[in-house]
C-alpha cells in the first residue's frame, strides 16, 4: 500500500487518512494449511478490506501442508497471482495469515506490488475506528511493535549511515538503528501514558466495587450486534453499525433492573475476531480489563451466521488468553429476526453446550426488541444474588443441552 519511501517521516494519522479517502483494488489470498474452518471464500478478509478502504477484486486459495519459507504461497503460485494484479489492475496484495518479515519482502519484490497480512489490516481498520484517549494509545503502541519488525521492508534510506560531530549514535551507526531506536523511545512513552490511564481506570473500578456495584460486560465476536443490545437495554447512543470493529472503546452505563430493585453496571466492549494479533491482546488488556473484573458475561452471538459456532469458540480461545474464561456467562443469541422460518428456535431459553459445559442461552433480537423482557427478567434474577454464586441453577451446568 505504501511505497518504499520513509515511513517515520509520515505521521500516523496521515497513514490512516489515505486509507479512508481511497479504495484500493486488491487481490485477496488465502493459504488452507489445514486448520480447521478455513474461510475458502475469503468473506471475513473481504469484509475487513472493505471496512479498511480496499476494493477486492480477486479472491486465491491454494492448499499447502506448510508455508514456503520464502514466499509463503511458492513461487508458481507467486506467478500466478502477478499475472492476475495484471489483468485485474490490482495495486495490492493482502494475505489473510500473517507473513513474517521477510515473507512480506519477498513477495513484494516478486509481485512488484505492496504485499499486506491480516494483522496489519486489522490494527489500521482499529487505528480508524479508535476514539478514546485510550483507545489511540492502544493502537498506537501495537502498531509501533508491529512495524519495529518491518524496519528494514518499510524504509528505503537504511543503507545510509549517520555519524560525526553532533550526530547521535556515535560515528558510523546504521540509520536502521537509530530508527529502531526512535520507535523504541516512542514505545517506551506510549506505555508510560497506558500506565496512567490504567491507574484511573482502576480508581474508577473501585469506585464502583464500594457502591456494591454488579458488573456486566458484553462480549462476543465483531459484528454479533453488542452495541445494538447495549443501546436496546440501557437506552443509549453508542455507535452501532453493520460492519467489522464497530466498536473499539469500553462504553459503560448503568442499567435499572426492576424485578431486581437495583441498577447494574454495563460495558460494551471491543469485539473479538480470527487470529486477533497478539500484538493488540496485550494493548488492549487495559480496555479488556472491563471483561476480567466482571460478575457476568453476556455473550453475545450473531445466531444467523453460518459460522457462529467458531466464533464462540474464538471468544472463548481469547477470553482464556486474558483470564476471563472462569467468569460466569450468559449466552445471547442475536439477530435471531435474521433466522428463516424453519430456523427459528423452538423455545427463547435453553442451554448451549461450550467446552463441555452447559452455559444458559437465550434468543433475542436486539433491533425489533424480541426476547428483550425475557433477558432483563434473567439479568434481575441473577443480579439478586451474592455475587460469583455460581451454583444458581441460573448459571449452573445443566444434564443437557439445546440448539435452535
Amino acid at each position: 500500500m505504501w511505497p518504499d519511501a520513509c515511513l517515520a517521516s509520515i505521521p500516523v494519522a496521515h497513514l490512516t487518512a489515505a486509507l479512508q479517502t481511497a479504495r484500493t483494488p486488491t487481490i485477496l489470498v488465502g493459504v488452507d494449511l489445514g486448520v480447521p474452518n478455513f474461510d475458502g471464500e475469503l468473506e471475513e478478509l473481504g469484509l475487513l478490506a472493505e471496512s479498511a478502504g480496499m476494493e477486492p477484486v480477486a479472491r486465491v486459495t491454494c492448499k499447502r501442508r506448510a508455508p514456503d519459507a520464502a514466499l509463503f504461497i511458492g513461487s508458481g503460485k507467486a506467478d500466478e497471482i502477478k499475472l492476475l494484479a495484471t489483468q485485474m489492475g490490482a495495486k495490492e496484495v493482502l494475505f489473510d495469515q500473517s507473513l513474517s518479515p521477510g515473507q512480506q519482502r519477498n513477495l513484494e519484490r516478486h509481485l512488484e506490488l505492496p504485499v499486506n497480512d491480516r494483522t496489519f489490516l486489522i490494527l489500521e481498520i482499529f487505528a480508524q475506528r479508535a476514539r478514546s484517549h485510550e483507545g489511540k494509545l492502544q493502537v498506537e503502541l501495537a502498531r509501533l511493535q508491529y512495524l519495529s519488525t518491518r524496519l528494514v521492508r518499510r524504509w528505503s534510506h537504511l543503507e545510509r549511515q549517520s555519524g560525526g560531530i553532533g550526530m547521535r549514535g556515535g560515528p558510523g551507526e546504521a540509520q536502521i538503528e537509530l530508527d529502531r531506536r526512535m520507535i523504541g523511545e516512542t514505545i517506551k512513552r506510549t506505555k508510560e501514558r497506558l500506565e496512567k490511564v490504567k491507574k484511573q481506570r482502576q480508581t474508577q473500578r473501585r469506585q464502583r466495587e464500594r457502591r456494591d456495584a454488579f458488573n456486566i460486560s458484553l462480549i462476543g465476536y465483531t459484528n454479533a450486534g453488542k452495541s445494538t443490545l447495549f443501546n436496546t437495554l440501557v437506552k443509549a447512543r453508542a455507535y452501532a453499525a453493520d460492519q467489522l470493529f464497530a466498536t473499539l472503546d469500553t462504553t459503560t452505563r448503568q442499567l435499572y433492573l426492576g424485578e431486581a430493585g437495583r441498577s447494574v453496571s454495563l460495558s460494551d466492549t471491543v469485539g473479538f475476531i480470527r487470529d486477533l494479533p497478539h500484538g493488540l491482546v496485550d494493548a488492549f488488556r487495559a480496555t479488556l480489563q472491563e471483561a476480567i473484573e466482571a460478575d457476568l458475561l453476556l455473550h453475545v452471538v450473531d445466531c444467523a451466521n453460518p459460522n457462529y459456532t467458531e466464533q464462540i469458540l474464538q471468544v472463548q480461545s481469547v477470553l482464556k488468553e486474558i483470564g476471563a474464561d472462569d467468569i460466569p456467562q450468559l449466552l445471547v443469541f442475536n439477530k435471531m429476526d435474521a433466522l428463516d422460518a424453519d430456523h427459528q428456535p423452538l423455545k427463547l431459553e435453553d442451554e448451549f453446550e461450550i467446552d463441555g459445559v452447559q452455559t444458559p442461552r437465550i434468543f433475542v433480537s436486539a433491533r425489533n426488541a424480541t426476547g428483550m423482557p425475557a433477558l432483563r427478567k434473567r439479568l434481575s434474577d441473577i443480579a439478586r444474588r451474592p455475587v460469583a454464586d455460581e451454583n444458581s441453577p441460573a448459571l449452573s451446568p445443566a444434564s443437557h443441552g439445546g440448539d435452535h
